[in-house]
């Protein structure tokens, strides 16, 4: 289960290498990323090693706190921000060479302009805007009309945990409703935010409405509802575990924990997932923002990761999402 950086990035590279030497997609594994958003240019774009070992503690004394918490540590290889004015293509040119599928959330327009450069490997999804001070009479007609009209597949991503509200709160159940009755999938954050520092950078941010089981009463109110729960409910394995024993409707993704935890802990809290006999509702994602490499490095974690089979491996990197979504099954 001991994964070390070197080897991480020897699987990535040679994912990608392999795909590059065959010089077509149509012999590499496909993969479906359930969790993109449609960025273009990021203010935080700087170099970044993935999987740092620890988050440092922060005083505020000492002046002004950075936004992260992550530890300076340095790494080979490091993560790259794309150039300005490149992300996307960049972002869309890693997807064609390693074969991936990718679920684009954002404003509807932003993620037309994804969905028109790259149609094939473009899967569309919005959700509504923050709670408070939103118009939702005119955020649900937005929604049917993006889900009846423009062909948007997922609902999300869904931050309400970022002010500090549970899924069951009535004041969003009529935006859970209308995902029922047209049977579309909705992606909901919960668990991991904040990359240390939620007190410094994200004040409305609550962990404690991360927590799994506050699906329950949404769930138990749209029995039919199709639910992915982004991040995996990170940290909470064991309220993650009860939702998924109670409730076949859930899958989980591991987008941003995969890259953004230290990577033993990382490996433990999918292990865990996979030994409880839920291996058929992990879903990969990259949470893809800022750095277009982070789709090969992820796709290397999984690929190397020891403690599972390769049955498993494929579930995980295509096969658990192609049902959830409902797509062509893959092999």
């Amino acid at each position: 289960m001991r994964i070390i950086q070197t080897s991480v990035a020897i699987v990535a590279l040679a994912w990608a290498g392999s795909a590059a030497a065959q010089n077509t997609t149509a012999t590499v594994p496909p993969v479906i990323d359930v969790h993109m958003h449609a960025m273009e240019d990021v203010p935080i774009a700087v170099p970044f090693c993935p999987n740092q070992t620890r988050f440092e503690a922060s005083d505020p004394k000492d002046g002004p706190e950075a936004p992260f918490g992550w530890s300076k540590e340095e790494c080979s290889p490091k993560l790259y921000p794309a150039p300005k004015g490149q992300y996307r293509s960049m972002v869309l040119a890693e997807m064609e060479r390693l074969n991936v599928r990718g679920v684009v959330f954002g404003d509807v327009a932003d993620v037309q302009k994804w969905q028109a450069a790259a149609p094939g490997r473009i899967i569309p999804g919005t959700a509504f805007d923050k709670v408070e001070g939103s118009d939702p009479a005119r955020q649900l007609k937005m929604l049917e009309v993006a889900f009846t009209q423009q062909g948007f597949k997922v609902m999300g991503e869904i931050g309400l945990q970022y002010e500090g509200i549970s899924p069951s709160d009535m004041r969003v159940d009529q935006y859970f409703a209308l995902a029922e009755k047209l049977d579309i999938p909705v992606a909901i954050h919960m668990g991991t935010g904040g990359s240390g520092r939620a007190n410094v950078a994200m004040p409305g941010y609550r962990g404690s409405m991360g927590n799994p089981l506050l699906l329950e009463d949404l769930l138990a109110r749209h029995p039919k509802l199709r639910v992915q729960v982004m991040h995996a409910g990170y940290p909470m394995i064991d309220n993650m575990l009860t939702l998924l024993q109670a409730n076949s409707h859930v899958y989980v993704d591991i987008a941003g924990l995969i890259w953004s935890y230290p990577r033993k802990e990382v490996n433990r809290y999918i292990e865990r997932l996979v030994d409880a006999g839920f291996g058929d509702r992990v879903m990969y994602g990259t949470d893809q923002l800022v750095w277009p490499g982070l789709m090969a490095y992820s796709i290397g974690i999984i690929q190397n990761a020891d403690y599972l089979s390769p049955e498993q491996k494929r579930d995980i990197l295509y096969n658990n999402a192609a049902r959830f979504l409902r797509l062509d099954k893959g092999k």
